[in-house]
Parts: C-alpha cells; sequence; structure tokens
C-alpha cells in the first residue's frame, strides 16, 4: 500500500502540477492532504488561478486525475489548515459529495485496513485568522499569539466555543475508546517539542519574555504519548526541517512524518503504513 502525504501547498499551482504529475505516473493507493492547500488571503503568487480556487482548480485537477486514471484514482483524503479560511469549507464540501475527495475534518475513515483520522486545528498563533485555531491544553496563551476569543475569523464561532473548546478536549472526543494500533493520524499541527514543530523565532523576545521556539500542540503530543497510534502527520512549521534536519521523528512506538517545507518544492513524503519506517520525503 502506497499513501502520499503532502502539507502546506499554500496555493501553489506549480506545487499542485508536480503532484497531479506523480499520482498519475505512480498510482498510489491514497492521497493525504494535510492542510494550508489554499491561497493565503491578500497573498499573491505568480502562478495565482483567476476565479474559485477549490472549484476551478483543485476541484478540477482531482477530477482530470478521476476521469484519467479510472480505477486507479487513489483515495483522496484531506482537510484544511490555519491559514485556509473557513468560509472556503462549503466548497471543499461539495467536491466531497461529488466524489472527488473526503474531508476527514473531525471523522475517521476506514481504508485498506487502516483507520485514518483527521484534525484541522492548531494552538493560537501571532496570526489573525482564527478560523482554525483552538486553545491547546489550557486558556494560556504564548507571549505574542493572540488568542482565539480574539482575532478574525470567516464563519462566526459561538463566544463560548471559542473560550471553552480545547484541541485537549477535541482529541478525546475524537478517538474516543477505539483501538489506535493501525490509526493514521492526519493533523495540520505537529507535537510539542519535536524535530518537526521548531521555527526560527531563536532571540526573540515580547515583554522581555522569550519566545518557545517550539510551535507545536501540548495536547497532541499528550495524545500521541498515552494513545500510540501507528503513524501521526504534520504539517505548519515550515521551516522546521531546515532547522533541525529532520522530517520524521519518533514518540513511543508512534511514527511522526512532516511535510513542511520553506523552499519552492514540493515536499513529498511516501510511506506504506505496512512498513512505516521505510517512509521517505522527496523535494520535487
Amino acid at each position: 500500500m502506497i499513501v502520499f502525504f503532502v502539507s502546506d501547498m499554500h496555493g501553489r499551482v506549480e506545487r499542485y502540477q508536480r503532484l497531479f504529475r506523480c499520482i498519475a505516473e505512480e498510482r498510489p493507493d491514497a492521497v493525504l492532504l494535510g492542510g494550508d492547500l489554499l491561497p493565503m488571503l491578500f497573498a499573491s503568487h505568480d502562478d495565482d488561478v483567476q476565479g474559485d480556487f477549490v472549484r476551478d482548480f483543485l476541484a478540477e485537477g482531482f477530477t482530470r486525475l478521476r476521469d484519467d486514471l479510472g480505477s486507479s484514482y487513489p483515495e483522496v483524503l484531506l482537510i484544511l489548515g490555519n491559514d485556509d479560511p473557513r468560509f472556503e469549507e462549503a466548497a471543499v464540501m461539495a467536491a466531497a459529495s461529488a466524489g472527488v475527495w473526503q474531508y476527514v475534518h473531525n471523522r475517521r475513515v476506514e481504508f485498506g485496513g487502516f483507520s485514518f483520522y483527521g484534525y484541522s486545528y492548531v494552538p493560537p498563533t501571532p496570526f489573525l485568522l482564527k478560523d482554525w485555531e483552538r486553545y491547546d491544553v489550557s486558556r494560556y496563551v504564548d507571549p505574542g499569539s493572540v488568542s482565539p476569543e480574539e482575532g478574525r475569523r470567516s464563519v462566526p464561532e459561538d463566544a463560548r466555543v471559542a473560550r471553552n473548546a480545547t484541541i485537549l478536549d477535541d482529541l478525546k472526543e475524537l478517538a474516543g475508546s477505539e483501538d489506535l494500533e493501525r490509526a493514521i493520524f492526519l493533523f495540520h499541527s505537529p507535537p510539542h517539542r519535536t524535530a518537526l514543530d521548531r521555527v526560527a523565532l531563536d532571540g526573540q523576545m515580547v515583554d522581555h519574555v522569550p519566545l518557545d521556539v517550539h510551535i507545536g500542540s501540548i495536547a497532541i503530543r499528550r495524545f500521541i504519548e498515552t494513545r500510540q497510534p501507528l503513524i501521526t502527520l504534520h504539517g505548519h512549521a515550515h521551516e522546521s526541517v531546515r532547522l533541525t534536519g529532520e522530517w520524521h521523528d519518533h514518540i513511543g512506538r508512534t511514527h511522526l512524518y512532516g511535510a513542511g517545507h520553506d523552499g519552492p518544492e514540493l515536499a513529498l513524503v511516501r510511506f506504506d503504513p505496512n512498513a512505516p519506517e521505510k517512509a521517505t520525503r522527496e523535494l520535487l
């Protein structure tokens, strides 16, 4: 079983075109997209798509692949990330209803003898878009970050949810009491203090308080430590691999893979969940 994993595409057409070519040539069994898939609000790139990105480019590209590959078309699972405005969720779900992909945020999908789970939320960041941000394990917010109760949202959130919801509680509800020995979790956030959540905040301070160079989720780390899923997949921290030299890590028996990348290339992780120790990562 061959699975592709990518993340943090940020609407870059060239990256998607490389991904589409790899899918057509290698015909994986599944393709997992780990959030921050769409163009950033108010950002511009030389390869911007005119029109609706989800409908006119992303869904259209996967639809062409489905038509071309027929029965060889992979199972496509995706989540959104903290830079993806939630108002685009309707278009993502419309394409899911048309059979283009499965939208797996806060859901479990069974495929190939494995359970795939998706979860989009990240801990509070310094950025103002809060559609996909949650308090982590408590209402604490790191210096320099903006709480989920502040900032802006593209879709309204109940104030009580914004104030009280945590990643910790979400994961308890998502996983329940299921056996996770053959579970694969598609997260946007990496777990805290791993090789996958390191960012370039060295020496930076806010109000004389040094900033944590690890931006991952404490709740996700605790979840992995206690529940030990087979594989977890992560993005969000673009420069982490450049800073640590590692794109994979372990917490107990769990294999962690990161697809974040701060260069122009597509970072493509390939793995077989039956042999997770043989996973590879290639820049294309």
